[in-house]
């Protein structure tokens, strides 16, 4: 087992880049900053495996406070900046942090000085804490040791604690370097936020590991990313559908990407047709999971297949479909996926009802349901509990959604199951649309391209979807805000 590590890169080479502010962090100043705060954390009281909140709005400043934090030996908590205080206080004390690294004034800042807990500002322009020259002082990582906690996204459920050590860190981000080929003449632009998995681990660390550079911009305006694409060399980028859907038509010949990489929410089959006629270049869709330290599966880079509608084969972790018992299920038979691997966490924190539930002899349930090819493809097909039930026929959300978005006026869908007297379930549809369109006439299209039962009786036309943090529908929400359910 190994740990995360800074210790072995070219010096020389920028690491962190934010364009927007002039800021050039190459891997040497890097690794003295990262000394630095650690060894201002630990003159502060901060002991290894104290938990240690971390909180920004920008990426460079949350990657600094993120780092130092590990290299202190203590365990990093990210922390949503847009979250208010009083959610804050609500979920902060469970979580016992003994200290807190926060970037300009935020909901964590105030939650955290009204908790009691001290706080120090990140700044990237300047040193933070106090320099400190602690670099022979500061604590050998030790493998097992937590090196994070996260919060699941709660779609089906309150959210839990997941612990995640140098280790699965170690593993993760070797597993992602390995999967594309990452190097240190790769350059990643970074548009997910880093206090979840993907943007932390998936594209961070991840470059950071491969001794790469990471393009961090201060705000994200996917209308300039063709300039910071073509200025910066950028060779690839990862992001939920929603954002590469973002991203403006553009000359092939302006830029250097290999590949864009989609993660955390399903990736409509006609989203990536039309990025890959774009941008001449493959769009991988990959899955992964706070409890797996991110990546579990990608579709593989060319001339390897990556396979439309699926989340590729499994990276450097054990897959299988399995049903309510555990057991196995066949070749494309629908079962829930569970996996195993160095990069899994050995459970949640203060759970035993979840971890009884989830985890067993090293396999992790993940809550979704999968149908797994002969030759090792994994599709998605919905989760556990936001399958829909019209009695007794199992419907896929996903499958519906995937129709809908067929449709040249539908930019947006998320299906889900509302209560009915008759069937128990029924499906409903909620869609955001380019242009005008009769909701009939889209029950209508759906009606030549699945079963009956399958078809949505009512479709609503909304302004926007509920989303989590990470991009995934919130189809549990839906029932109630539209129907009243």
């Amino acid at each position: 087992m190994a740990v995360f590590t800074l210790w072995d890169r070219d010096e020389d080479h920028v690491a962190l880049l934010d364009p927007l502010r002039g800021l050039a962090i190459r891997y040497g100043e890097l690794s003295e900053r990262v000394d630095s705060c650690a060894a201002g954390l630990l003159s502060a009281g901060v002991s290894p495996g104290d938990r240690v909140a971390v909180s920004s709005w920008t990426g460079i400043e949350a990657a600094l406070g993120f780092l130092g934090i590990l290299r202190a030996g203590a365990t990093a908590l990210p922390v949503n900046p847009q979250l208010t205080a009083a959610e804050l206080k609500r979920h902060l004390p469970a979580l016992r942090p003994a200290y807190a690294l926060v970037h300009q004034a935020s909901g964590p800042a105030d939650a955290c000085a009204t908790l009691g807990v001290p706080v120090a500002e990140i700044d990237a322009g300047g040193p933070w804490p106090p320099p400190a020259d602690g670099r022979a002082s500061l604590p050998e990582l030790a493998p097992d040791s937590i090196a994070l906690i996260l919060q699941t996204s709660g779609t089906t459920g309150g959210p839990k604690s997941v612990p995640l050590t140098q280790a699965n860190l170690a593993a993760s981000t070797a597993t992602i370097v390995g999967t594309y080929g990452l190097d240190s003449r790769d350059t990643a632009y970074c548009i997910m936020p880093l206090f979840h998995v993907h943007g932390l681990i998936g594209v961070t660390l991840a470059s950071l590991a491969a001794g790469g550079t990471v393009v961090m911009p201060a705000r994200l305006r996917m209308r300039s990313f063709w300039e910071a694409v073509a200025e910066h060399d950028v060779s690839w980028t990862s992001a939920v559908p929603t954002l590469l859907a973002g991203i403006p038509a553009g000359p092939r010949s302006a830029h250097r990407l290999r590949f864009l990489r989609s993660a955390s929410s399903p990736l409509p089959p006609t989203l990536a047709a039309r990025l890959e006629d774009d941008l001449g270049v493959p769009v991988l869709e990959a899955y992964g999971m706070t409890e797996a330290t991110h990546q579990m599966a990608s579709n593989p880079l060319p001339p390897a297949e990556r396979r439309p509608g699926s989340v590729g084969i499994a990276t450097n972790t054990e897959l299988d479909v399995v049903d309510k018992s555990w057991t196995p299920v066949g070749p494309d038979e629908p079962g829930e996926v569970v996996v195993r691997g160095p990069s899994i966490t050995s459970g949640y924190l203060d759970n035993p009802e979840a971890n009884a539930e989830s985890f067993r002899h090293g396999w992790f349930r993940t809550g979704d349901i999968g149908r797994l090819s002969a030759d090792g493809y994994l599709r998605l097909v919905g989760r556990v509990k936001e399958m829909i039930n019209r009695a007794g026929e199992k419907i896929s959300p996903r499958e519906v959604d995937e129709v809908l978005l067929t449709h040249p006026a539908v930019a947006e869908a998320a299906t889900y199951g509302a209560p009915d007297a008759k069937y128990g379930e029924v499906v409903h549809a909620a869609v955001v649309v380019r242009e005008a369109v009769e909701p009939k006439a889209l029950m209508a299209y759906c009606g030549g391209q699945l079963a009956a039962f399958k078809v949505p009786v009512t479709i609503h036309v909304v302004d926007a979807i509920p989303k989590g943090a990470t991009g995934k529908p919130q189809r549990n929400q839906l029932a109630q805000a539209l129907d009243g359910a």
